[in-house]
């Protein structure tokens, strides 16, 4: 079982901190890796391999310039986030039940290809949000919060929990 993130569309220089947050959230929730489409960012996939690299685990980064030809060579199931889908709460027992997932997640305005090119669409809620708030909540509620206890192989980094400041250590 695989969860791989499609960010579409980033714009080198309005979205990087964005897409940067979307592979963050990806890694740290549970997601194997995230292709971004639209512009190349060089900087922006360092970046997110030096998370991985300190931080560890497996998690890959790539980037394809044809997001449909993701989508449509894409051999699991495809699930696309978006505002107009239907809700997380009432799709996601079928959705775990499912081998590898495509998790589709917008930047700019999302062509209306993406929708049908999916498999299912998914909303968190059908209010204006973030890329980032929806694959969150999409993460959490597929692993049913247990990706919140996931520990990362190989990391050089790790944070050691306290009440006040901020303490890691080095491996």
């Amino acid at each position: 079982m695989a969860i791989t993130v499609l960010r579409l569309g980033h714009r080198s220089g309005r979205d990087k901190r964005i897409s940067t947050h979307v592979a963050l959230v990806a890694r740290a929730l549970g997601a194997d890796g995230v292709i971004f489409s639209g512009e190349r960012d060089h900087s922006m996939e360092e970046s997110v391999g030096k998370v991985v690299k300190n931080w560890g685990g497996k998690f890959k980064v790539s980037y394809e310039k044809d997001w449909k030809c993701v989508i449509s060579e894409f051999k699991g199931t495809k699930v696309h986030l978006t505002i107009y889908g239907l809700p997380v709460q009432k799709r996601i027992g079928r959705i775990r039940k499912e081998k590898d997932l495509l998790v589709i997640v917008g930047g700019e305005k999302v062509p209306g290809e993406a929708y049908q090119l999916s498999d299912m669409n998914i909303a968190v809620t059908q209010q204006p949000h973030s890329e980032i708030g929806a694959l969150a909540i999409f993460l959490h509620e597929y692993f049913q919060g247990k990706e919140l206890e996931k520990r990362f192989p190989g990391a050089k980094l790790r944070v050691v929990p306290q009440e006040r400041g901020k303490k890691t250590v080095k491996k």
